[in-house]
């Protein structure tokens, strides 16, 4: 893995990946150089995870290490709930404890919020 500067100044990590074709020759002889591939790599793959927002994730007060927590919806109130991330991707994450599936969470929590407080969805959007 190495680091390169995109021409827009951003630091890219960047991996040089070797590709070794398996199908028979007679399919593939006639490419030539300068081929283009295209492809998808799947570096985590987990069966029955339960899955949450990146967004709804935040570092509680006095958080140290791995300390992640989630807010959950209960009625109209806000649970604040200590969970395990287990992996973390972009835009995605694994919890492995601390949320069952099917709960409600919410994203971008305000510092406002608190547990225990209340709140309000409105189309799909909370409110404190």
């Amino acid at each position: 893995m190495f680091t390169k500067v995109s021409a827009l100044g951003v630091e890219e990590q960047r991996v040089n990946v070797i590709v070794d074709l398996v199908t028979p020759a007679e399919q593939w002889q006639a490419l030539g150089d300068q081929f283009r591939v295209d492809a998808r790599i799947i570096v985590l793959e987990q069966s029955a995870a339960t899955v949450v927002p990146v967004a709804a994730l935040f570092r509680p007060p006095g958080a140290t290490g791995e300390d992640w927590a989630v807010f959950v919806i209960r009625g109209a109130r806000a649970e604040q709930r200590a969970v395990k991330v287990s992996a973390r991707g972009p835009l995605q994450s694994s919890v492995s404890s601390g949320l069952a599936a099917g709960e409600q969470v919410i994203v971008y929590p305000s510092d406002r919020l608190a547990d225990g407080g209340r709140i309000k969805v409105v189309r799909g959007r909370t409110t404190p």
